[in-house]
């Protein structure tokens, strides 16, 4: 059994563990809260705006082209992996990347053996288990994780959509954690371009004037529409980023708990034991000297 030194030393070290949790613990809550408002109050805006831009493409005529929405082979593929910059966070870092790998050993073993992907990171908890997985980042984009900018999320966004104009990419996914509850995130691979085009329905066309035009409203409202889809995914990540630490240190503070308590029946049975010799020592002695 160990001595009585050892356990009080182990005992104030979980102590000062739980401490350190506990205050995570708290400010992840705090930090929850306030990514949780900005997810929700800005949800409604990019639902919105995505229900109006797919009315527009129900209804726009047939002749009318959408470069965005051009479906081709998919030769060049880019793969968006969004994660946190920091740990601690239990398994919300490692599903994003699990997921990454099971997509492109099941949809894209081909193009990865010849190289045809490219994956970006948005997080350096994702671009380290990329690496450590054998998969190098082209670019990264971790700065933006921090304090997210519509101007800045925006400037990402129109480098993918340029890339994807010029072709030098024909398939855009982003595989992220879509923030659900506090206690809940799911993983979600969403297809970013191309833009995946509604069936037509005629039968509403006479309820739409367009001022200048259907093509110049619709080609204008997309790209707004994809950085506004970008945008909330990033949103969405950090809420979920912050209610699963929240949840890891709620648990992890818990264990801490539950294992002082342990140490400190170890340590009262130690004293006891040591008490217990002690008397029995003292009473060795006693019987010696009589004798």
């Amino acid at each position: 059994m160990a001595n009585l030194k050892d356990i009080r030393s182990r005992i104030e070290s979980v102590k000062t563990t739980r401490q350190v949790t506990s205050a995570m613990k708290m400010v992840s809550a705090a930090k929850l809260k306030k990514a949780q408002n900005h997810i929700v109050s800005f949800r409604p805006y990019a639902d919105k705006l995505n229900s109006i831009v797919y009315d527009l493409l129900k209804t726009m005529d047939e002749d009318i082209l959408i470069p965005l929405a051009q479906n081709q082979e998919a030769d060049r593929v880019l793969i968006v992996v969004i994660t946190s910059n920091r740990g601690l966070c239990g398994a919300f870092n490692s599903h994003v990347v699990k997921e990454v790998n099971l997509l492109v050993k099941e949809k894209f073993p081909s193009h990865y053996k010849n190289n045809f992907i490219d994956f970006w990171a948005i997080g350096k908890q994702g671009e380290k288990l990329l690496k450590s997985a054998g998969i190098s980042c082209a670019q990264q984009f971790n700065d933006i994780y921090v304090q997210p900018d519509f101007n800045k999320v925006a400037d990402i966004s129109h480098k993918i959509i340029g890339g994807f104009l010029n072709k030098k990419y024909d398939k855009v996914l982003l595989v992220y954690n879509e923030f659900l509850t506090p206690g809940q995130q799911k993983v979600n691979i969403e297809q970013f371009l191309p833009l995946e085009l509604p069936e037509p329905d005629s039968l509403h066309l006479s309820e739409y004037i367009y001022e200048p035009g259907q093509e110049t409203i619709i080609q204008e409202l997309i790209p707004k529409s994809l950085t506004t889809m970008f945008y909330r995914t990033l949103l969405d990540s950090i809420a979920a980023e912050h209610g699963a630490r929240m949840t890891s240190m709620h648990k992890a503070t818990d264990n801490a708990s539950e294992l002082i308590g342990d140490l400190k029946l170890s340590y009262n049975k130690a004293r006891q034991s040591a008490i217990t010799n002690e008397i029995l020592e003292i009473v060795g002695g006693a019987e010696a000297l009589s004798k």
